[in-house]
């Protein structure tokens, strides 16, 4: 097997923001930075804005690209086995070769993947998750992610699209419309989007009134400090989360559930509802043997799991074992 390179990129495109890491192949992360995503004229964009940063910081690092394995990237929405999206509808994607488009714009070898998955793959290579082997990860953030690990594998399905909890019905009749155009899916009750379309619903949050926007960590502590407008949103939203998360624990089994993206600034109120929750929405004898934790990484496990995401993918292809290549 030839020597293993210096390098590696791992990269997680959100809604608005673009989180890269570099890190060398050992696992050690080197430097993270992030870019604004810009989704203007269909995101059209994205990736060449993506292949700019990777080389402007190769430049600035003096690294050779013949120093570099590749790059892994997490994008939200429905990747296949070929590193293609079949749509990613908070980038106003429809079809696009990610890994293809990517590889050609930096000259480096590269594999896409579904964000929540790499996110889990992350969580359970060095994160909240390390050892498990059954696992569901749900990440929040501009929408709503899910990625599930079975028997140590990441459970894709058969277009790339398992795990999209964001999309499960939670709420019927709800007027607000998801960007994959239903009504009342999970990502429309409790992503970023949904904080400030729910706001009026709930009422003014009287010890926030002042900021002009609020953000997920403002609800939490307003919370902590028995704001009731801020309680009865959050007790809301762990109810519906707790809706979907059920549904999964009765299909899927898993041992632990990881809660991560933005979900964690909600806090540790938030996340004893969902506990609560989950014996009343969920069938009981599996919800009593479910551990639900935050994630460990926090935004890091996006950029791990892109990174390890690469190495797994691509030496399986090549049928070389990766075994080895890290440490930790």
């Amino acid at each position: 097997m030839a020597k293993m390179k210096t390098y590696c990129f791992g990269i997680d495109v959100g809604g608005t923001s673009v989180k890269c890491g570099l890190f060398h192949t050992d696992g050690t992360l080197v430097e993270k930075w992030e870019i604004p995503t810009r989704t203007e004229n269909n995101g059209q964009n994205i990736l060449p804005d993506v292949a700019e940063t990777i080389n402007a910081k190769l430049a600035e690092k003096n690294i050779d690209k013949a120093d570099v394995e590749g790059v892994g990237i997490g994008i939200p929405g429905p990747i296949n086995s070929r590193g293609e999206a079949a749509c990613a509808v908070n980038l106003y994607w429809g079809f696009t070769p990610v890994a293809q488009i990517l590889g050609d714009l930096t000259g480096l070898k590269a594999q896409a993947g579904n964000d929540a998955n790499v996110a889990a793959l992350g969580e359970a290579w060095k994160g909240a998750a390390a050892g498990a082997q059954n696992i569901i990860m749900i990440t929040l953030g501009t929408g709503v992610g899910g990625g599930i690990i079975i028997n140590g594998k990441i459970l894709a399905g058969s277009h790339g699209a398992g795990g999209e909890i964001g999309h499960a019905l939670v709420v019927r009749g709800e007027e607000e419309k998801c960007n994959c155009g239903n009504h009342g899916c999970l990502e429309v009750m409790i992503s970023e989007q949904a904080l400030k379309n729910r706001i009026p619903e709930f009422g003014q949050i009287p010890s926030l009134s002042a900021l002009s926007e609020i953000t997920f960590s403002d609800l939490g502590k307003a919370a902590t400090f028995r704001d009731p407008t801020a309680l009865a949103m959050v007790k809301e939203m762990a109810w519906e989360l707790s809706i979907a998360l059920s549904n999964l624990i009765s299909t899927v089994n898993p041992s632990l559930i990881v809660l991560g993206g933005k979900i964690p600034d909600l806090g540790e109120y938030f996340l004893n509802e969902v506990r609560e929750d989950l014996k009343k929405t969920g069938f009981r004898r599996m919800v009593d043997n479910v551990t639900v934790r935050y994630s460990q990484l926090q935004s890091d496990s996006f950029l791990n799991g892109a990174m390890k995401y690469f190495f797994d993918i691509h030496y399986s292809f090549t049928n070389q074992d990766p075994t080895n290549f890290f440490i930790g």
